[in-house]
C-alpha cells in the first residue's frame, strides 16, 4: 500500500519498531521507534520528558516528508 500511496506522488513515513518489516512492505522513508508496545513513546519517563521524546519522533517523520530520497533511507 506504501508504494501505490507514493506511485501518486505523496510521499509516506513508515514508522516502525521493526524496520526490517518497513523495507519488506516496500517503505522508502523510515523512522525507526522505540519498542512494540510504545512505539511513539515510553511511559516510564516523567510526563514532560515523554512529551519532548514524542514530539522529536514526530519532527523527525515530517523531515523525513520533506527530504527527497532515491533509495531507502532510515532517518
Amino acid at each position: 500500500m506504501v508504494k501505490e500511496i507514493e506511485r501518486y506522488g505523496i510521499p509516506i513515513v513508515h514508522m516502525s519498531t521493526i524496520t526490517t518489516i518497513s523495507e519488506s512492505v516496500g517503505a522508502n522513508r523510515i523512522v525507526p521507534t522505540i519498542a512494540i508496545p510504545h512505539p511513539v513513546g515510553n511511559p516510564n519517563l516523567p510526563e514532560n520528558e515523554e512529551y519532548s521524546l514524542r514530539k522529536k519522533m514526530v519532527e523527525r517523520a515530517i523531515d523525513a516528508l520533506g527530504t527527497e530520497i532515491t533509495e531507502v533511507t532510515q532517518f
